[in-house]
């Protein structure tokens, strides 16, 4: 049976997160039932790393998936411009009030409680998807961002229009996921050139090789996620890249002359 309504934005993409195959299976067979285009994760960081590749319209994420839950995942999409205006909704079996509270709280639009009504969850989906893009129709066009390791590239060569085009093909690669960043090879053979010459375009045009780029690039967004997010220390390191959070800790330190948690008292207090 279809519950599609005229109210359904054609061509939306939706995002859907959750180890339960049972569930997501019933979950999939509706939503694609009514039209909408679907992609898929099984774990919550799989699932962030999906939404900043793709050009994705809502997510729906379910609560308890392992290691890293859906609050996590959910704080790590509101935390990253690129993802922040999708809207998330919760489809979980988590009934408990503090739960559902800890979901918006997460920068969740919605909380659906399983098991579902089918005309329910399209209602509520059709409903925020309308209203995201009214307020993208009423937003402002964003400004070019910042270079994303907080300082401007340092020019001190001539370019050729290649060069510069492979160094932002190549940041672009690096940004677009920070916890699996292709190894220097794997990045030269994307961009059809080799690895000296990657290097060399890095060290002539920003002053600095490949992996201190993305190191910086690492650092500058825990900084951010430190700033305006509430995620654990942990939930940082795995969501930029580093195997452990020591090791986060570490490098944060060399960076920034303190460690993220003493960074984040510090801000915490500033903003009192």
């Amino acid at each position: 049976m279809s519950y599609w309504s005229p109210t359904t934005p054609l061509n939306a993409h939706l995002l859907v997160i959750d180890d339960n195959p049972v569930e997501l299976k019933i979950l999939l067979e509706l939503l694609h039932s009514n039209g909408y285009r679907l992609s898929v994760a099984t774990d919550a960081l799989q699932g962030y790393r999906r939404a900043t590749a793709q050009q994705i319209d809502l997510v729906l994420l379910d609560v308890s998936m392992g290691a890293v839950d859906g609050f996590a995942a959910c704080r790590l999409l509101k935390a990253n411009a690129a993802t922040a205006d999708i809207p998330v909704i919760f489809v979980t079996s988590r009934t408990q009030p503090q739960e559902r509270l800890l979901g918006l709280q997460s920068g969740a639009v919605d909380y659906i409680l399983k098991p579902f009504e089918p005309a329910e969850v399209l209602a509520r989906i059709e409903i925020h998807l309308a209203l995201a893009q009214r307020h993208k129709a009423l937003s402002q066009p964003m400004a070019s961002s910042p270079d994303p390791t907080g300082s401007a590239p340092t020019w001190t060569g001539h370019a050729t229009n290649r060069d510069l085009t492979l160094l932002r093909a190549a940041q672009q690669v690096v940004l677009a996921d920070l916890t699996q960043v292709p190894s220097l090879p794997e990045l030269a053979k994307q961009l059809g050139t080799y690895e000296k010459r990657l290097t060399r375009i890095f060290q002539a045009q920003t002053g600095r090789t490949v992996y201190k780029f993305i190191r910086e690039a690492r650092l500058h967004e825990a900084r951010r996620l430190l700033i305006e997010s509430m995620m654990h220390i942990e939930e940082i390191a795995a969501a930029i890249g580093f195997s452990s959070a020591a090791n986060f800790s570490t490098a944060f330190h060399a960076h920034f002359g303190c460690t993220p948690s003493v960074f984040r008292r510090s801000n915490m207090s500033q903003d009192k």
